[in-house]
């Protein structure tokens, strides 16, 4: 199986791609689609269409007997309106292009991505960011948006439906 982690943002979508055989995880791949602030929305949004379309066919299975899903990061309300409602419209975009590619999504909050990492639905970035050295030794990682896509990826690991 192959796991999709992602994290959305306007600004800046963490990705994540893990491969889970039993009990063992290994990394694949990560990075971070990241926009132009100064374009307009609908730019943004389309670019990180684009680009998601291209991580998910660059990292699709290429033999018919392997998965592939995906797991994607809750909202987060913040304090301010705009700022939870561009969140919103990034991750209505990265659901659209996970279901436009076949790929069963589950979706997680925060705080069980943390819990499913470190143990502790409140543990700072700098915990699970450690821990993912632990998990995927040897993993050079992009950024912290793409940290928490892995983390959201290793969360559905542990957490997905068993078939």
């Amino acid at each position: 199986m192959i796991i999709l982690g992602l994290d959305p943002s306007l600004s800046c979508t963490g990705w994540g791609v893990i491969r889970v055989e039993g009990s063992r995880i290994s990394h694949i791949a990560n990075g971070q689609i990241k926009t132009d602030a100064k374009a307009p929305l609908p730019d943004r949004l389309a670019h990180l269409d684009t680009v998601l379309a291209a991580v998910i066919a660059d990292h699709a299975p290429q033999n018919s007997t392997e998965k592939m899903c995906a797991a994607v990061e809750e909202v987060f309300v913040n304090d301010n309106p705009q700022s939870t409602l561009k969140l919103a419209h990034a991750r209505g975009v990265v659901l659209l292009g996970c279901a436009r590619a076949g790929l069963p999504v589950g979706e997680y909050a925060p705080r069980l991505v943390k819990k499913a990492i470190v143990g502790t639905g409140g543990a700072a970035k700098e915990q699970v960011q450690a821990m993912l050295r632990v998990l995927l030794p040897g993993a050079k990682v992009a950024g912290a948006d793409a940290a928490d896509a892995l983390a959201v990826a290793i969360c559905h690991a542990n957490h997905r439906p068993r078939f």
